[in-house]
Formats: C-alpha cells, sequence, structure tokens
C-alpha cells in the first residue's frame, strides 16, 4: 500500500468514525428529553451539527477518492466496532465518552497537520494533491 493510499483510507475511516458520537448524543439527548419530559434547549441540534460535520467531511473525501468495496466493509466494521461500546460508554459513563471524542478530535488534528505537511513539501507523495480539483460538495458559496 502506497503512503497516499495509507492516508486515504485514514482520513475515510476517520471521518467515518467521528460521525458516531455525535448522533448518538443526539440521539440519546432525545430520548431523555422525552423519557423526562424536559426540554433540551437546543443541545440535541448542536451534536446533530456536528455529526453532520463530520459526515461533510467524509462526503468530501469520497469525492476525492474512490473507495473500493474492501474500503467499504472496513468503514462499515470501525463503526459497529466504535459504535456498540461507544453508545454504552456514554450510557454508563458520559464523562469518558465526551472524553473519547476529545481524543478523537485531537487525531484528527494530527492527521491533518500532517497531511498538509506533506501537501506543502515537494517531492513527498501527497504533494500531487496539490494539483486535484475541490470537490463541488465541498466549495462554499458565500
Amino acid at each position: 500500500m502506497y503512503i497516499t493510499d495509507a492516508i486515504q483510507l485514514r482520513v475515510i475511516v476517520l471521518e467515518s468514525v467521528a460521525g458516531i458520537p455525535g448522533m448518538i448524543g443526539a440521539q440519546h439527548r432525545h430520548f431523555r428529553s422525552l423519557h423526562t419530559l424536559e426540554r433540551d434547549y437546543g443541545w440535541i441540534h448542536t451534536v446533530l451539527e456536528e455529526a453532520e460535520n463530520e459526515r461533510m467531511h467524509l462526503l468530501t473525501f469520497l469525492q476525492m477518492f474512490d473507495p473500493g468495496w474492501g474500503v467499504r466493509m472496513l468503514v462499515t466494521t470501525a463503526q459497529f466496532v466504535v459504535a456498540i461500546p461507544y453508545i454504552l460508554l456514554y450510557i454508563t459513563e458520559p464523562k469518558a465518552a465526551h472524553r473519547f471524542v476529545g481524543y478523537l478530535e485531537e487525531t484528527a488534528v494530527h492527521t491533518y497537520c500532517d497531511v498538509i505537511k506533506k501537501m506543502q513539501t515537494p517531492g513527498t507523495n501527497l504533494y500531487q494533491w496539490n494539483d486535484k480539483e475541490v470537490p463541488q460538495i465541498a466549495k462554499v458559496c458565500v
């Protein structure tokens, strides 16, 4: 596997897993609000927006790289491997679940800083990414 293939795989799996906590958090808060018959004061929307943000990152990478069936199976497996324990963690130890999200986001920061550094260094395998077209989904209309 070439370095670019490994980075592509890393960002695709990272973003597919990064969307899990927001969705689980929103679902948990939604059910808790229904159960306690109390308002949530907008937190459901906040964590749903975070899940949507991670999904958009994933969709951007999916337009840049064409994942084969093996990558798709790996993503599905990774989602089950992370989601099921995360649900249990969120229910039993919410602080630990939030700490996990912090570690996940820190991993993303390190990954993207490394990618940017390699994209800016001529002669590296990722320098060729500078020639790639920005996917339409990533372009923001102002």
